[in-house]
């Protein structure tokens, strides 16, 4: 099984912006497949025994306005989150009893400790950010914006090594003066 990009969608609040103000947009997306059914707690405990502690997944979402000559708008997201195993003696986070080993999710520096192990998928392959930039960079008019996401990482006990972009649909915003 193969791992892909999947649902990736962009949300705006407002039908109309002003010149001057700013434009925000939601990018949605999830990471299908292999590696979603391989994040368990058995292949944590097999990938920990083998010194395999760390798992990094590298992303970034590019906005572009559409037409015929596509232009970068904003500030390009580059991120990443890591996945730390460790060794625990807390009853509430393993859910076997002979299992020992849990996991941490770090986005950008904020450590998260997930309290089941779908939590822990939906926590490290679903995304949900937020992308800003000046309406003034598009100017007053009907323009049209996607986004381009890429996704990797390197190949782990549990996982195959992943290099992969994905576009969204192109959703229409005004901007007004």
């Amino acid at each position: 099984m193969t791992n892909t990009i999947s649902g990736v969608s962009l949300e705006k609040a407002p039908e109309k912006f002003k010149e001057g103000g700013n434009v925000t947009v939601n990018v949605k997306f999830s990471i299908t497949g292999a590696l979603r059914q391989a994040f368990n707690e058995k292949n944590w405990e097999k990938a920990y025994n083998k010194h395999d502690n760390v798992f990094k997944l590298r992303y970034g979402i590019k906005l572009y306005s559409g037409g015929l000559r596509k232009r970068e708008i904003g500030k390009t997201l580059d991120a990443y989150k890591k996945v730390a195993l460790f060794w625990t003696r807390n009853p509430k986070l393993t859910q076997v009893g002979e299992k020992k080993v849990w996991v941490q999710i770090s986005k950008n520096f904020e450590p998260f400790i997930p309290k089941n192990q779908v939590e822990a998928q939906e926590v490290l392959l679903d995304f949900d950010e937020k992308m800003h930039f000046n309406a003034s960079e598009l100017g007053v008019g009907k323009h049209k914006i996607g986004a381009e996401i890429y996704v990797s990482w390197f190949k782990h006990d549990y996982a195959e090594s992943f290099d992969q972009k994905a576009h969204s649909k192109e959703i229409e915003i005004e901007i007004t003066k």
